[in-house]
């Protein structure tokens, strides 16, 4: 089925007024998902300068970190390259009442690991045929799992890049690998199909965002997101506030406490 998606840019107030909106959709999921003890794990993967991080911002900027958690792992340790190649995953999969999201994930295998040569042809063609049966296995554990997979141009990846680079407070995003990824934008093609080919499965479809717009593919993936986990909302008890009990208490004196100056110290305000 093919998809063309709109280029025309959201206006900035509608894209706050729908964020707000799918924001407060976030926390009731949350709290749906604390109450009843599920287990959600959420992948984003794509190309470098794709969107990923901005989506997860989004997600996470108003929930609770003890229950929706990031993982982005760096680079696997000595020991960790000599293990089974999922077990450094499966230590941060959720507990009841958790929702992880994975920035980045089992899946540089078939990515990075594959086309820059960190891994063997057989660690390869290994994971490809185990990767299914594993993703199965958390299903069938009571694990949701949902595949996000971020696709951008190779015109609108060249403008983010050269946005990090020169962009002070983004250059940090800008690494060697990215340098790499363009060169090699073909190989990564390549594997991109080859991986969906074996991965795109009944059981854990990959969803496909079109990031070309950042506004618009972040609207959308959380508001698919939202459509994937069925939750009600939680009516919460009226809270009355009792007045404060300062009784016995004597404050000490606050020329004895050492504060942080005012930088903006302004006797007109």
């Amino acid at each position: 089925m093919s998809f063309n998606p709109s280029k025309k840019k959201l206006a900035k107030k509608d894209y706050d007024n729908e964020l707000e909106k799918l924001q407060i959709e976030l926390v009731k999921l949350q709290e749906w998902i604390k109450q009843e003890g599920l287990k959600v794990v959420v992948i984003f993967e794509g190309r470098d300068a794709a969107g990923k991080g901005g989506v997860i911002k989004r997600i996470t900027e108003k929930l609770n970190p003890r229950v929706c958690r990031i993982v982005a792992l760096p680079q696997p340790t000595e020991k960790e390259k000599t293990q089974w190649y999922f077990q450094r995953y499966v230590a941060h999969l959720p507990a009841a009442g958790e929702m992880v999201l994975f920035d980045r994930s089992w899946y540089n295998r078939a990515g990075v690991e594959k086309v820059m040569g960190f891994c063997t042809d057989k660690e390869y063609e290994e994971f490809l045929r185990s990767c299914p049966e594993f993703e199965r296995m958390l299903k069938r554990s009571g694990i949701i799992l949902l595949k996000y997979w971020f696709s951008v141009s190779d015109e609108e990846q060249e403008k983010r890049f050269l946005e990090r680079i020169n962009t002070p407070i983004k250059r940090w995003k800008f690494s060697p690998m990215d340098l790499e990824s363009r060169d090699r934008w073909a190989d990564y093609s390549a594997a991109k199909d080859r991986m969906f080919a074996y991965t795109d499965t009944k059981q854990c479809p990959w969803w496909v965002v079109v990031a070309d717009n950042k506004k618009r593919a972040r609207i959308n993936c959380i508001s698919h997101l939202l459509t994937q986990i069925p939750y009600e909302e939680i009516h919460y008890p009226i809270i009355e506030l009792p007045e404060v009990n300062k009784e016995g208490y004597i404050r000490a004196p606050l020329e004895n406490q050492t504060f942080v100056p005012d930088r903006f110290n302004n006797d007109d305000e």
